[in-house]
C-alpha cells in the first residue's frame, strides 16, 4: 500500500481525524496542543495521527491534502484546516456543531 493510499484510507476510516504532532496527551507544538484543545471541548471521540512517529505521512499529506503544515482536521472526509482555522471555529461554535454532527452520522450509520 503507498504512502497516499494510507492517507486515504485514514480518511476514509475516521469520521473526524486530526493529523498532528505528538498525540492528545502529549501535544509536541503549540499548535497541535491548541487544536486538541478546541477538539477536546467540542465531547466527541475523535482519531489522531502522530505524524512524528510516521514520517512518510508528514511528508506526504501536505502534497495530497495541498495544505502546508500540520495539525490539519478532517471531517467527514473533507479538510477543514489548520489551527487557525480549528480555533476560530471553536470561538464562533461552527466546530462544536460540524464535530457533533459528524459525530452522530456516524453513530447513525454504525
Amino acid at each position: 500500500m503507498s504512502v497516499v493510499d494510507t492517507i486515504k484510507e485514514q480518511i476514509d476510516s475516521n469520521t473526524i481525524l486530526l493529523y498532528m504532532k505528538g498525540t492528545p496527551r502529549f501535544p509536541q507544538c503549540g499548535f497541535s496542543s491548541r487544536a486538541v484543545e478546541a477538539l477536546m471541548s467540542c465531547n466527541e471521540r475523535f482519531a489522531f495521527v502522530n505524524i512524528l512517529e510516521n514520517p512518510e505521512i508528514r511528508a506526504e499529506l501536505p502534497k495530497y491534502a495541498n495544505w502546508p503544515t500540520f495539525p490539519q482536521l478532517w471531517v467527514n472526509g473533507e479538510l477543514v484546516g489548520g489551527c487557525d482555522i480549528i480555533c476560530d471555529m471553536a470561538a464562533s461554535g461552527e466546530l462544536q456543531t460540524l464535530v457533533a454532527e459528524a459525530a452522530k452520522a456516524a453513530d447513525d450509520q454504525a
